[in-house]
């Protein structure tokens, strides 16, 4: 079964809407060989209509540009991309398609698609908020600017139930910024004021 690992800029106080206005100051070597290792092993992108139209809008540009970025430009074009949108799309930029109907279900099948490279998905919040509720998320990996926004839409927002998630690897950058990686945990388990009690330094 295919992996999907999605990658999101975030700040310190949780926001995730239109990272160009923030988060380039903090943008270095260590960052982009981060953005490296979540895209480029990915055989398949999958994109929320605004973050592919954002993508579409710039990427193929500068792939013709030719500029320092045009290699990363070209693995994002010849990637396949799939687009979760209710709506009919006409696609000008290679390689892309639509994801329609349930997204639960149409996502299930693409993890049983054939193909060791996993799922990437870059940005597109709605889209990560109901994977990660379905259990279909298998790595959820967050690049914490040390800023808050104080503005903007975040994350997570409010629901019923909470998510529980399991830490596997953090690095902090020279930047200050940390890359956390995260997986669905089972629960959160149990434990009470009590228990923590316990754990607290006692007087010697």
């Amino acid at each position: 079964m295919k992996k999907i690992i999605a990658q999101l800029f975030i700040s310190l106080d949780g926001v995730v809407e239109a990272p160009d206005q923030w988060h380039f100051p903090y943008f270095n070597d260590e960052m982009g060989a981060a953005v490296d290792a979540a895209l480029s092993p990915s055989d398949t992108l999958l994109l929320g209509r605004k973050t592919y139209d954002s993508f579409a809008g710039a990427w193929p540009e500068r792939e013709a540009a030719g500029g320092e970025d045009a290699h990363f430009a070209k693995t994002l074009g010849d990637v396949r991309k799939i687009v979760v949108s209710n709506q009919q799309l006409d696609f000008t930029w290679r390689n892309s398609e639509l994801l329609g109907g349930d997204l639960v279900q149409a996502v299930t099948a693409l993890k049983n698609e054939a193909g060791d490279g996993p799922i990437g998905i870059s940005g597109s919040v709605s889209v990560v908020r109901q994977l990660l509720q379905a259990g279909l998320l298998d790595e959820l990996r967050l690049l914490v600017h040390p800023i808050p926004v104080r503005k903007g839409m975040r994350l997570f927002d409010e629901g019923e139930a909470p998510i529980p998630l399991t830490l596997i690897s953090s690095e902090t950058f020279r930047t200050g910024v940390l890359n956390l990686v995260y997986t669905r945990a089972e629960s959160t388990g149990e434990g009470t004021y009590d228990d923590a009690k316990t754990q607290l330094p006692q007087p010697e």
